[in-house]
């Protein structure tokens, strides 16, 4: 009887430590994500979208739109492309209707992908404005539950912010986001001090955005993703064959000498703890930004709402990582 009873107990909590092992082991899950991205003044977007499809491959990210800050003339078949040929073709695209930051990539690369890979979007007019399919998106979401990511310009997030109600809602768009996103990550800024190309690009909407963004903040500022080169291993990789994004940075790379070690990963860093969090690669510092007349930003220590990012593992380590996930291959 007592050997019964002890074998009993013991199955029992054998089953117990299974159950509380599996809940513990259990994947996380996905990171409904809205990517809002510059795609062409700089090329590392390029990798940043394909750091997001590999994590949405993966299992931990959704990408429920991938949305334009800057409307020149391809930045919506760029976005095809990249969508396409990681098997999401149809991910919502959007693009700014009206004013907006018109730079374009300078080395072009655009015009090689678009030429070379299939994409079914072929001019932005195919494609909604960036506020509707902002709105149309989250009104369809579980309250508290969106992350945006923005790597580019914060244009679109103001005109959010700004927008009236709809069909998609009756709520403003600040009512809109407070309830539906639950954290805005952003490549944007110079820690504690600094000018830097996102936020002065468009200063007006900066000031608007970091002022009265009515979620979370995180940031990972210039200096972070400065100390990041990535997308050499990517085009040293005979494995990869007819792939845009190595494409990219074959062309790009060779083009500027700061570039002869990897580009600089600004983007990258933002998708990374966008998706996975900040830990364990890097603390933070709790605060907010403050805006300048010309553009630069400052910090304030006793502000609350805004985290930047501090380097806590070696940025080699972190460049290692962003270049493993660079080199992902599309689902077969």
């Amino acid at each position: 009887m007592i050997r019964i009873a002890l074998f009993s107990i013991s199955v029992l909590l054998a089953l117990t430590v299974g159950l509380v092992s599996g809940q513990s082991a259990r994947k996380q899950a996905a990171v409904p994500v809205i990517f809002d991205t510059d795609m062409g003044p700089d090329y590392d977007d390029v990798g940043a979208i394909t750091l997001l499809h590999a994590f949405a491959d993966e299992g931990q990210a959704n990408i429920l739109a991938t949305i334009a800050s800057t409307n020149y003339p391809k930045v919506t078949q760029v976005l095809s492309v990249l969508n396409t040929y990681f098997k999401r073709p149809n991910v919502p695209i959007g693009v700014p209707k009206g004013e907006a930051v018109s730079d374009k990539d300078t080395q072009h690369w655009s015009d090689t992908i678009v030429a070379r890979y299939p994409h079914h979007i072929q001019s932005n007019d195919e494609v909604p404005d960036a506020i509707a399919l902002y709105r149309q998106i989250l009104s369809k979401q579980p309250d508290h539950s969106v992350t945006i990511i923005t790597v580019g310009f914060v244009t679109n997030l103001a005109n959010l912010m700004a927008s009236k109600p709809d069909t998609y809602s009756k709520l403003s768009g600040k009512e809109l986001v407070a309830l539906k996103v639950k954290n805005l990550v952003s490549m944007a800024g110079k820690f504690p001090n600094g000018r830097e190309y996102n936020v002065f690009r468009d200063t007006k909407s900066s000031k608007i955005v970091f002022a009265d963004w009515p979620t979370p903040i995180l940031m990972s500022g210039f200096e972070i993703g400065q100390k990041i080169h990535s997308g050499l291993p990517l085009t040293q990789n005979a494995s990869i064959h007819h792939s845009p994004i190595k494409d990219v940075f074959t062309i790009s790379l060779p083009k500027a000498a700061e570039d002869k070690n990897g580009r600089m990963s600004w983007d990258q860093t933002a998708v990374l703890v966008g998706v996975r969090g900040y830990a364990p690669y890097y603390t933070v510092k709790s605060g907010r930004l403050t805006m300048n007349d010309d553009g630069s930003n400052g910090w304030d220590d006793t502000g609350k709402g805004h985290q930047y990012l501090v380097e806590k593992l070696p940025a080699l380590e972190v460049e290692a990582l962003i270049n493993k996930l660079m080199q992902h291959q599309p689902r077969k």
